[in-house]
């Protein structure tokens, strides 16, 4: 026990040395930003970030100490004989509320010295794939696509269709949009996985129950100067873009195929009709996949020690299971059952599957710090 109180208050004072050279760059940051002399817009700008980013830690931090200070005196006025039997009601009817008040913002400020992702402020790129299932299969990925559309929607976010590849009876294939807004990869990120629905579906006759798949992919939106792409790597393709079952949908070559030829990725656009907009929104397909298998190797690297992780981000990895004859949503990774699928799928409840996945995320990168 001596070990742990030992242990308990070196991690204390390492902690009070981090946290009082954040408040002192914050200071510093302040005075830059406030000072005459700050004429350079890029260091300004960058200073700027900087600043507004330290800001909600420095806000806890005083928060802390203001809260640790109180509780100190509290105690110190129930430890004193000489307390009059008023104010000591008052300090033990405060006492339990600071008790609980201070390790909960100790805990808030280690959340927030986190190193930061730094994809989660992106805007997203999100794929929808049909799996195995064949029509079952189509129709739960287009279900899937609209659940993010709507959730996009309530979180105040731009959803932009980007291309569909429809089958006849309403199911998608394959649908990709771009979703604008703040934080959007962040919440988005660890949706990224097969999708595994159990339902009797709309074609079936004899009502049995059927397991089909669909796979999702988020990927962060990459800058130009993020990833750089070589013109003497791409095979670039004209043809004619067609709607579902081979109707004709333009008269001109103006769907693109981009092959990447290093990585032998290639991205198919086909919704504009215009050849060099179909272009445009292909090489921005591409910058994300090359951008987020560039991310991938990197964490996979990283998680190599890293027992357990909400995902590794494995487009094979079995996430998540949409079980609709018991109402059912269950994500796997964290052992996750909610019974409110319609909910979820109309995407009004998805943040309740999001949110378990964000802390659990945050509990284990915690645990690897402390």
């Amino acid at each position: 026990p001596r070990r742990t109180k030992r242990t308990a208050r070196k991690n204390d004072v390492s902690l009070e040395g981090k946290l009082e050279r954040v408040v002192k760059r914050h200071d510093e940051l302040a005075a830059l930003l406030a000072s005459p002399d700050q004429k350079d817009a890029q260091s300004f700008a960058r200073n700027s970030k900087e600043y507004s980013d330290l800001t909600p830690l420095v806000e806890a931090i005083g928060e802390w100490k203001t809260a640790k200070r109180e509780l100190g005196d509290l105690e110190a006025m129930l430890g004193d004989s000489a307390t009059d039997a008023d104010m000591r009601a008052l300090a033990e009817d405060e006492l339990p509320a600071l008790k609980t008040r201070v390790p909960e913002l100790e805990h808030r400020i280690k959340l927030l010295l986190l190193p930061k992702d730094e994809a989660d402020e992106r805007n997203a790129i999100l794929e929808v794939r049909a799996g195995t299932g064949g029509e079952e299969a189509a129709l739960f990925a287009a279900a899937l696509f609209r659940m993010y559309s709507r959730y996009a929607a309530l979180h105040g976010w731009k959803f932009e269709v980007m291309d569909i590849n429809e089958t006849g009876l309403g199911g998608y294939k394959e649908a990709t949009a771009t979703i604008t807004g703040r934080n959007v990869f962040a919440r988005l990120k660890f949706e990224s996985g097969v999708h595994r629905v159990q339902r009797v579906p709309e074609t079936e006759a004899s009502g049995r129950i059927h397991t089909s798949a669909a796979t999702v992919a988020v990927m962060p939106e990459a800058e130009e100067v993020d990833i750089q792409i070589n013109e003497k790597d791409l095979r670039i393709d004209v043809f004619r873009s067609s709607g579902p079952g081979g109707q004709s949908v333009n008269t001109t070559d103006s769907a693109v195929r981009i092959t990447h030829i290093p990585t032998g990725v290639v991205v198919q656009q086909q919704d504009e009709k215009s050849q060099h907009k179909n272009k445009a929104k292909a090489l921005k397909i591409l910058r994300a996949r090359l951008y987020d298998a560039e991310r991938a190797k990197r964490d996979a690297e990283r998680a190599a020690s890293r027992k357990s992780q909400v995902g590794s981000g494995d487009r094979s990895e079995r996430i998540r299971t949409y079980n609709f004859p018991q109402g059912r949503c269950t994500d796997h990774r964290i052992n996750l059952t909610i019974y409110q699928l319609d909910k979820v799928i109309e995407g009004s409840a998805l943040d309740e599957v999001i949110d378990p996945l964000i802390a659990h995320d945050q509990a284990e990168r915690l645990a690897e710090v402390e």
